[in-house]
């Protein structure tokens, strides 16, 4: 493609944590450096999707989404903000969403009392006019997840699960249910074989990249923190070794995938 500059997009990170207070500037400008071009910030509340709103419309290069992190089912919950966010340009997605096995709290009958809410909210926007894809959140929760989402009114491939850290199984799971998958730098931790093992079956166009920053850094900077957007682009060179590509050749399927799930244009052309 003649005046193509490839690069990465962090499709899913945290700017709004503390973590980035007073420096989201220069973490948005070492990820240029290191060739990601932008990124997508992810709400987790009625309260912080306002604010990675804000943070979205602040810079040309990042997006951001609406929703409520199963974490954070027992925060207060404000529908109408919520949907006022995802009205905005700038929003490209609900979420994060989903339900958290991991954790005994929130309760998991509240985790799915929220979900189920959060869901019928979306499906009337949906109706609406709003149509956004939807982040998922699935952590130890695939056979409780999956059949709630069969049941929506959401073509699956409008569904990502994000931060994949299950087993080929699990991935089997989410490929035959039609979502993509996404991953973090934990798949290029030594200790994690199934994960890696999982991405090799997922399909180049069904696979999508991000950091989840703050928190898992992938190698080399396992267990710093924070974890930063630029460095997605060592999570996308160990994606295209285990597919066996040429990075550049990967990176275009990563963009491209980006470009059809969240609607944002990843490749700037050299009179863009």
């Amino acid at each position: 493609m003649p005046g193509y500059h490839p690069g990465v997009i962090d499709t899913h990170c945290h700017l709004t944590f503390p973590d980035y207070a007073g420096r989201i500037d220069e973490v948005l400008r070492e990820a240029r450096e290191a060739g990601v071009l932008g990124c997508i910030t992810i709400s987790t509340s009625s309260e912080d999707c306002e604010d990675a709103l804000r943070v979205a419309d602040e810079h040309e290069h990042v997006w951001c989404t609406s929703g409520v992190h199963p974490l954070y089912a027992d925060r207060p919950l404000d529908w109408a903000r919520i949907r006022a966010v995802g009205e905005h340009p700038k929003c490209v997605a609900w979420g994060e969403l989903g339900l958290d096995n991991h954790y005994p709290e929130p309760a998991h009958d509240l985790q799915r009392a929220v979900l189920a809410e959060q869901l019928a909210h979306l499906e009337q926007w949906k109706d609406d006019g709003l149509d956004h894809p939807i982040v998922i959140h699935c952590r130890e929760a695939f056979d409780d997840l999956i059949p709630i989402l069969r049941q929506t009114a959401f073509d699956p491939h409008r569904f990502v699960f994000h931060c994949f850290t299950g087993t080929p199984d699990d991935a089997r799971k989410v490929l035959d249910f039609g979502a993509m998958i996404s991953f973090t730098g934990v798949v290029t931790y030594r200790n994690a074989k199934e994960v890696a093992e999982a991405a090799r079956l997922v399909p180049l166009d069904r696979v999508l990249c991000e950091t989840d920053a703050p928190f898992l850094a992938p190698e080399p900077h396992r267990g710093k923190r924070p974890c930063v957007p630029a460095w997605s682009r060592h999570t996308a060179e160990f994606l295209a070794g285990l597919h066996g590509l040429p990075f550049e050749d990967f990176e275009r399927h990563l963009d491209n995938n980006t470009e059809r799930f969240f609607g944002i244009r990843v490749g700037q052309g050299a009179d863009a």
